[in-house]
C-alpha cells in the first residue's frame, strides 16, 4: 500500500465536512484588502493625507505590534500594512483546521475506523494539510486579484497574496506537528495557539525595535508572521523571501511524518499522566472539577498578563514623548483615533482594548470547554450521576466570568504601577489603568455569555463566537480610523465602552452590556435544559 493511499477520498470527506465553513473562511480574509483600499481612498484621498497618516502610524508602537512595520506612505504599502493582522487570522485557522481533521478525529475514535480500511497511515495528515494549504492559496489568489482590481500594481498585489498564503501553509504544518504530540485535541490546540502567540510577539518586538532604531530587529525573522512584511509588497518586492516559508513548511511536514511514525494511532508522543483511581474529596462536585480543568491555564494567563502589562506600562512614557515630537497633523489624527486625553492616555486606551479582546478570547475558550467535554464523551458520565446540567455548566461559566476580573485587576494594577514608577505618581497611574481595565469586563462577559447561548441552542456553531469577537475588534478598531459609517462602528461591542483613561466614565453602556450578558446566559441555560445531549 502506498504511503498516501486513500488521500483523495479523505480530501473529499474534509471538503464535504467543511462545505459551509471553508467558503466563508476563504472569502472573509480575501475581501479585507479591497475594503482597506476603499476605506483609505475615502478617508485619505490625497498623497499628503496618506503621508500624514503614515507619519502618525509609523511612530505608534501599538500599531506596529499589531500590523507590523510600515514600509512607506503609498496606498499599496498602507493597505498591506493595515492588513497585517490577516496572517495571524489565517495562521490560526490553518493550524486549527489541521488539528480538527487529524488529532480530533483520533480522539473521537473515528480515525481508527478509517485506517482499518484501505487507507495509509499518513493519508489523514496529507489530506488535512493539502485541503488547508489549498484554501490558503485560494485566499492569496483572491486577495491579489482584489488588490489588482482596485488599480494597485500587479506585482505588489501578487506579493501580498502569496505572502499570506505562505504563512497559512507554515501554520498548517505547525498544526500537523502539534497533532502528533498529545492525546487530546484541546492540548494540541493549546500548544499550536501558543506557538502562534509567540510568533506574533516576536514579530512585534522585532518590528518595534526596527522602527525605533533598536538592535532587536532581527527577532522578527524568527516569526513566520514577520516574513510577509519582509517580502515588502509595493515597496520593491523581495521574492526570494518566499523560499523561507517554503523551506520551513517542508521541514515541519517532514518532522510531523517522522513523529507520526513513532507513535500508535490514538496516542501522543507526550505521555498522558494517569490520575488516581479514586477522586479526592476536593473533586466530588462539578465546580471542583471545572476548577481542576482550568486552574493551570488560569494561573498561566494571569502571570502572562502581569508580564506583558509591566512591559506595556513601562514604555508608555517613551511612547508619549515620541508622539509629542510628531507633526501637528499627525497628533490630530491620533486624537481622532484614540479619543480624548493625552497621547499616553490614548496609548493606554488602545492597550486596554487589546486586553479586553484577549480576555474575551480566553473567556470564550473556557466556556467552550463544555462543548469539548460533551463531544469528547466526558460529560455523559458526569451527568449520569445525580448532577444537573446547570450544576455541570455553572462551574465553567463561573470561571469564565470571574477569571477576567482577576486578569483585569492584575493587568490594570501592573500597567499602572510600571507607568507610575516612570512618572513618579504611582497612585494615579494605578487608579487610571485599573479603572480602564475594569471597564472592559462587560464586553468580556457579553462574549462569554454569547458562547454559552450558542452552546445551549446551536452547539455546533459555538466556536463561531471567536469569529464574532474578531469582527467586533476590526469594526471598532478600523471604524474611526478609516471613517466608516457610524452604524457600522456601532456594531462593535468595544465601541460602546468608555474611553479610559482620559475620557468620561459613563455607566449606562456598562449596565446595558451587563444586562445583555445576563440575558444571553439565561438563553443558554434554557437551551441547555431543552436540547438533547450529546450532540455530535
Amino acid at each position: 500500500m502506498s504511503t498516501l493511499t486513500g488521500t483523495g477520498q479523505l480530501i473529499r470527506l474534509a471538503l464535504r465536512r467543511d462545505r459551509v465553513l471553508l467558503p466563508l473562511w476563504v472569502l472573509v480574509p480575501s475581501i479585507f484588502p479591497a475594503v482597506f483600499v476603499v476605506a483609505f481612498t475615502t478617508a485619505f484621498p490625497t498623497p499628503q493625507a496618506l503621508q500624514e497618516y503614515a507619519e502618525t502610524s509609523i511612530h505608534n508602537a501599538a500599531f506596529t505590534v499589531f500590523y507590523g512595520a510600515l514600509q512607506g506612505p503609498s496606498l499599496g504599502e498602507l493597505v498591506t500594512w493595515r492588513a497585517g493582522f490577516v496572517p495571524v487570522m489565517i495562521g490560526l485557522f490553518s493550524l486549527l483546521a489541521v488539528i480538527r481533521h487529524t488529532r480530533t478525529e483520533e480522539e473521537a475514535g473515528r480515525r481508527e475506523l478509517v485506517v482499518s480500511t484501505a487507507v495509509s497511515r499518513h493519508a489523514a495528515m496529507a489530506a488535512a494539510v493539502l485541503v488547508t494549504c489549498g484554501a490558503n492559496l485560494v485566499i492569496g489568489l483572491l486577495s491579489a486579484l482584489m488588490l489588482a482590481g482596485q488599480g494597485l500594481p500587479a506585482a505588489g498585489s501578487l506579493a501580498h497574496g502569496t505572502g499570506i498564503a505562505a504563512v497559512g501553509c507554515v501554520f498548517a504544518a505547525v498544526g500537523a506537528v502539534v497533532a502528533q504530540l498529545t492525546t487530546g485535541a484541546g492540548s494540541a490546540r493549546g500548544i499550536g495557539i501558543t506557538v502562534l502567540g509567540v510568533a506574533f510577539l516576536l514579530r512585534g518586538i522585532g518590528d518595534v525595535s526596527t522602527q525605533s532604531g533598536g538592535a532587536l530587529g532581527w527577532i522578527s525573522w524568527l516569526s513566520p508572521i514577520g516574513w510577509v512584511s519582509r517580502l515588502r509588497p509595493f515597496a520593491g518586492e523581495r521574492w526570494w523571501i518566499l523560499v523561507v516559508p517554503c523551506v520551513a513548511a517542508t521541514g515541519l511536514i517532514a518532522m510531523a511524518v517522522a513523529l507520526a511514525e513513532r507513535r500508535d494511532v490514538g496516542s501522543g508522543l507526550l505521555p498522558s499522566r494517569l490520575g488516581p483511581a479514586g477522586a479526592a474529596p476536593a473533586l466530588r462536585t462539578p465546580a471542583a472539577l471545572a476548577w481542576r480543568l482550568h486552574r493551570g491555564s488560569l494561573v498561566s494567563r494571569t502571570v502572562g498578563f502581569a508580564v506583558v502589562g509591566f512591559g506595556l506600562g513601562g514604555i508608555a512614557t517613551s511612547i508619549g514623548e515620541l508622539m509629542n515630537n510628531s507633526t501637528p497633523a499627525a497628533r490630530e489624527v491620533l486624537a481622532r483615533l484614540g479619543g480624548p486625553g493625552t497621547v499616553i492616555d490614548q496609548y493606554l486606551w488602545a492597550m486596554m482594548t487589546v486586553f479586553g479582546v484577549v480576555s474575551a478570547g480566553f473567556a470564550i475558550q473556557i466556556v467552550l470547554t463544555l462543548r469539548a467535554e460533551e463531544s469528547g464523551g466526558r460529560a455523559e458520565p458526569v451527568l449520569a450521576a445525580p448532577v444537573e446540567r446547570l450544576r455541570w455548566a455553572s462551574g465553567h461559566l463561573a470561571i469564565a466570568l470571574l477569571g477576567p476580573i482577576l486578569w483585569a485587576v492584575v493587568f490594570g494594577t501592573v500597567v499602572g504601577l510600571a507607568h507610575g514608577l516612570s512618572t513618579g505618581d504611582v497612585g494615579r497611574g494605578v487608579s487610571d489603568a485599573l479603572g480602564a481595565a475594569l471597564v472592559e469586563l462587560p464586553a468580556v462577559w457579553a462574549f462569554a455569555a454569547l458562547a454559552l447561548a450558542l452552546f445551549g441552542l446551536l452547539p455546533r456553531l459555538a466556536a463561531w463566537t471567536f469569529a464574532l469577537l474578531m469582527t467586533s475588534l476590526l469594526l471598532g478598531w478600523l471604524g474611526e480610523e478609516l471613517h466608516m459609517g457610524q452604524w457600522l462602528i456601532n456594531l462593535s461591542v468595544f465601541a460602546h465602552l468608555p474611553h479610559l483613561p482620559g475620557g468620561e466614565l459613563t455607566v449606562l453602556p456598562l449596565l446595558v452590556m451587563t444586562a445583555i450578558a445576563a440575558a444571553l446566559v439565561l438563553v443558554g441555560v434554557r437551551g441547555l435544559r431543552r436540547r438533547d445531549m450529546p450532540v455530535g
